[in-house]
């Protein structure tokens, strides 16, 4: 009997919940910026080789050279974010739809279209500063 009562004892109870899947654009991450005004940035931005044409970005959307797009370690899909050269010259307008860039010191990856706009075919990397301009909005609970 103290044996039936035992392993009825541990079917008791409610059932775990369910983990919420994340909502689009928001990354999982707990150091993801959800904070508003996020902090700019310093660093280098680099951008997509021509060979990625059609992959899928970490957000699922196919990577198209043409559009003005960005990877970014840790804003959410669906950021715009206006990228500066240091120099002040030259500006360009992206929405986050990427993680990356993973080579140290780089903030942002760009599509070659951003990157034309900033004249950095040449030189392939360029020094920035990053300003987020509008963020997604946040998912209830967050």
């Amino acid at each position: 009997m103290a044996a039936l009562v035992l392993a009825l004892a541990g079917c008791g109870g409610e059932p775990a919940p369910e983990p919420a899947a994340p909502a689009y654009g928001w990354p999982s991450d707990p150091r993801a910026v959800t904070a508003w005004p996020p902090p700019s940035e310093t660093g280098k931005a680099s951008y997509y080789a021509d060979s990625l044409a059609g992959n899928r970005t970490a957000s699922g959307e196919p990577y198209d050279p043409r559009a003005l797009t960005a990877a970014h370690r840790k804003l959410p899909f669906g950021t715009i974010i206006d990228v500066r050269t240091t120099d002040g010259r030259r500006t360009v307008r992206v929405r986050v739809n990427d993680r990356g860039p993973w080579v140290e010191g780089r903030v942002v990856d760009l599509s070659r279209a951003a990157a034309e706009q900033l004249d950095m075919i040449r030189a392939g990397v360029v020094a920035v500063n990053l300003y987020v301009v509008s963020m997604p909005q946040a998912p209830a609970g967050r």
